[in-house]
């Protein structure tokens, strides 16, 4: 009975502490795409991503009903940075939805317009807006609308504190007429949260990591994952000792033990939810290394710290180059790609479960066979065509002499490597039965199949990395080799491993695949997430890197083709390979069939 009282109790409080409006709320899902076109067509940089954001601690003075509730310490306000443009998850601050759903673009212009990011944040934020309501009238339109819903929802000036009263109307003073207040005044509390602005300060910094600290292959699969996409703010920081803590109470006191017996947990429906719950009441997440296994994984976003360099010297096997965007330039001899060929694997034939499909793609692939085509009204030849030399006697044609007839092989002068992403997150589950890098090895086998109908220059590669220091590239099938069963060994015997280092296998594998003479040739990629590492390789940079490598491919020639099973893979693969150069495969499941006939549209 008291804690039913107690729900009832925070719930009424909640209640009439909240200045919200769910009923109009929007969230960042249904207005990203659009918020992120807005954003680079106003001039903000392509690269980075759309992301919802981390709340930010304002310290303003709260009502008594929101400290009563233990509610409003925190608020969602935009911001840009070199890896994303952050927007709140969901806006409900405002009773209409076309003013909450305005919101969000006038965030995004403030983001890509920013001119004077250097300022302080009053005359920032005037200066950014004066930009875009002198240059877009349309945005200007929007913005007084939401002034006058933002001044609304503000606290009343005569129930503020004389300080805080002159800090309220100066803001009110930038919000209508931006560009007349040169500062705010001094006040013993930080002014209200204004929503139209971009946020104050930059996200929280930390610690470091240490660079030879590597962390070790992780124990779970990916599918143990709950994934979050909210963004938070995070230090690094030291592991903390573990060592015993003391006894409050004496151990005689403990007349009786309980014994242990194994049963089923009962897990609650709202148990993944408790653990973004508890990320968000943390103002900023220390993170540590710790070798333990836990029994639940929360898979987040945060605001770390990137180092900005890692100069240690690398020797030995193949060096390859790696660009940084932050600098503008190509560093040499960057990454060491370890070359791995599968020579221990243990032959095989093709599985029983892809048979049929393997007799289906025959049937298909078998009109792609180089095919001897007869050729009319030609000027040489060994046969007459003899309807043009008829006509050639009827009207005295002179030295028309094309009406010979030739036959000519039609061939398909083409290379394919395809390179397959083989790092940890293939170990996902994508149903019951099957995992990610299940799916992989039965599209590697179809793929061959079909190819081997073709009589098609094919080569397989596979790829994972730890770090700069170890990107390995695992040979499944070169181009001068036969498709048989040592090559169905070698893709049966394919694991999961690390992570994703793609620019440095996409380079490796454009020197390989560059050296074969052909008049088309194409780089395939098969992926299921973005480029990201254990290093600063996360996020942006590694984007980037990537986009940097693929752009190098095409200037030898090369047409790159990406074909992924990322559902959020929208949102980062425009910017790297171009909008009509990769498909994402909705169903996973789907790959093995659809992969070689997509192979057939590319190249025919």
């Amino acid at each position: 009975m008291e804690e039913q009282v107690g729900i009832a109790w925070h719930r009424l409080i909640n209640r009439l502490a909240a200045r919200r409006f769910p009923e109009a709320a929007v969230e960042l899902a249904s207005v990203s795409r659009d918020a992120a076109l807005l954003f680079r067509a106003l001039g903000g940089d392509h690269g980075v991503a759309v992301q919802a954001g981390a709340q930010t601690l304002h310290g303003a003075r709260r009502s008594l009903l929101e400290r009563l509730a233990g509610s409003a310490r925190k608020v969602d306000l935009a911001w840009v940075d070199r890896q994303a443009l952050q927007l709140p998850p969901l806006i409900d601050a405002f009773p209409a939805t076309s003013l909450n759903r305005d919101l969000y673009f006038w965030l995004a212009a403030l983001c890509a317009v920013d001119p004077q990011p250097h300022l302080p944040w009053l005359a920032r934020n005037q200066a950014a807006v004066l930009t875009i309501t002198r240059g877009y009238p349309g945005l200007a339109a929007s913005y007084g609308r939401l002034v006058e819903a933002e001044i609304a929802r503000r606290p009343p000036i005569s129930k503020l504190a004389p300080d805080e009263a002159q800090q309220e109307q100066a803001i009110r003073a930038a919000l209508r007429k931006p560009g007349s207040v040169a500062a705010l005044p001094a006040a013993r509390r930080p002014p209200h949260p204004v929503l139209l602005w971009l946020r104050p300060e930059l996200p929280a910094k930390g610690k470091k990591p240490h660079p030879d600290k590597s962390p070790d292959q992780p124990s779970q699969a990916a599918s143990a994952l709950q994934s979050d996409k909210k963004r938070r703010l995070a230090e690094h920081t030291e592991m903390p000792e573990r060592k015993g803590g003391l006894l409050i109470f004496r151990p005689e006191s403990i007349f009786s033990w309980t014994e242990y017996a194994k049963v089923e947990h009962e897990t609650k429906e709202n148990e993944d939810q408790d653990l973004a719950q508890a990320a968000d009441d943390l103002d900023v997440i220390a993170i540590a290394q710790d070798r333990r296994n836990i029994a639940k994984k929360l898979s987040m976003t945060l605001d770390l710290p990137v180092a900005e360099g890692d100069d240690t010297p690398l020797d030995g096997n193949r060096m390859l180059p790696e660009w940084d965007y932050r600098t503008h330039t190509l560093k040499a001899d960057r990454c060491r790609v370890n070359t791995i060929p599968l020579t221990d694997a243990k032959p095989c034939a093709l599985p029983e479960h892809l048979k049929r499909d393997q007799q289906r793609l025959r049937r298909q692939f078998g009109a792609l066979l180089p095919v001897r085509l007869r050729l009319k009204a030609q000027p040489e030849g060994n046969d007459i065509d003899i309807d043009p030399y008829i006509r050639h006697l009827a009207h005295n044609a002179g030295a028309e002499t094309r009406f010979y007839l030739d036959q000519r092989k039609r061939e398909r002068d083409l290379a394919c490597l395809l390179l397959a992403d083989l790092s940890l997150s293939t170990e996902a589950w994508v149903g019951e039965e099957r995992r990610v890098i299940d799916v992989i090895r039965d599209s590697l086998f179809l793929f061959s199949e079909a190819l081997s109908v073709t009589r098609d220059r094919f080569a397989l590669y596979g790829f994972s990395s730890q770090q700069r220091t170890d990107v390995r590239f695992h040979t499944l099938k070169t181009f001068n080799e036969p498709y048989d069963d040592t090559v169905r060994g070698r893709i049966n015997s394919i694991s999961p491993a690390y992570y994703t280092r793609m620019g440095a296998a996409i380079r490796h594998a454009t020197e390989i695949l560059g050296r074969q003479k052909a008049r088309e040739r194409l780089l395939l990629l098969l992926t299921d997430g973005k480029p990201n590492d254990a290093d600063l390789y996360e996020g942006r940079y590694g984007i980037e890197d990537t986009r940097k490598a693929l752009i190098a491919a095409r200037q030898q020639g090369l047409r790159p083709f990406c074909v992924t099973v990322d559902q959020e893979a929208h949102e980062y693969l425009p910017h790297i390979f171009g909008k009509n150069n990769f498909i994402i495969i909705h169903k996973p499941s789907e790959l093995p069939s659809r992969l070689p006939l997509l192979y057939a549209q590319l190249t025919r």
